[in-house]
């Protein structure tokens, strides 16, 4: 595959605060692609300096292909009719309507309705409609779910596979972890300004080494344990509720988590 973006040595310090140190990375042409990190990683700098939103200190930024920004929040008139915003894009973008997008994603549905009476999914749908109006090849997608009741959530996750199906390079920032494992073909998770891990989920839980959670109830309620390894640690456990006299009720054992994988390198662990 073809690089579709490609970071080397990127810094970018506020003062004496170092928060990109030296980042390196590569987004391939054609993937979903998740930056991830806790508060203070970089996460958002990175995106703003790959988008061309902040400057950055040193370092090199290479885009093969038309960029497309869909913003949590856009600051749109709240009288404006939303279907005049995507000519208003349009027109400065110098492109035509793409009436069958707009269709897909359910435009012309709430095309006269002004900003402000929008639900939060029609807005969510509005921005992605702004930001497709280049005809990108790379689209960066931040938060696209947020405030999404559950149809809308899946209906626009179907909208995000389209667009990957169409060829499009789809960077995606999300704090939803579950959303980031069923779109994302690999991630990329900052720790201290620099990449921590980069690859797919299932070498993600490698990377960790095998983390289970065990879940144990009795009539006293339920008490969960992280385990290692699994056959070492739950005859111990069951061993210890019979010394006690403890009925267990229900045993539940699960791999460790997309999150908990993601906390632990995150935090340096």
């Amino acid at each position: 595959m073809n690089e579709a973006i490609k970071i080397s040595h990127l810094t970018k310090s506020y003062g004496t605060h170092v928060v990109l140190n030296g980042l390196d990375f590569c987004v391939q042409q054609g993937e979903i692609f998740a930056l991830l990190g806790i508060n203070g990683a970089g996460k958002t700098t990175s995106l703003e300096c790959i988008e061309g939103l902040r400057k950055y200190d040193s370092g090199n930024i290479v885009i093969n292909g038309i960029l497309g920004i869909q913003l949590q929040s856009a600051s749109l008139p709240e009288h404006i009719k939303a279907l005049e915003a995507v000519k208003l894009f349009a027109k400065w973008n110098k492109t035509s309507l793409d009436k069958e997008a707009l269709d897909a994603l359910g435009i012309y549905a709430f095309s006269k309705k002004q900003y402000y009476q929008l639900s939060t999914g029609q807005k969510r749908r509005l921005h992605l409609a702004l930001a497709l109006t280049r005809n990108p090849d790379i689209l960066f997608l931040d938060e696209p779910t947020a405030g999404l009741d559950v149809e809308g959530r899946i209906s626009l996750h179907e909208q995000i596979r389209q667009l990957k199906a169409m060829g499009k390079t789809i960077i995606l920032a999300s704090h939803d972890m579950t959303e980031v494992e069923n779109l994302c073909d690999r991630i990329a998770i900052l720790s201290s300004g620099k990449i921590a891990f980069i690859g797919t989920v299932e070498q993600l839980g490698k990377t960790i080494g095998k983390h289970y959670n065990i879940a144990i109830q009795t009539e006293y309620g339920t008490k969960t344990y992280e385990s290692e390894n699994i056959g070492d640690s739950l005859l111990p456990l069951l061993m210890q509720y019979k010394e006690k006299g403890e009925t267990i009720l229900d045993i539940q054992i699960d791999r460790g988590s997309l999150e908990q994988h993601f906390m632990k390198i995150a935090k340096g662990a």
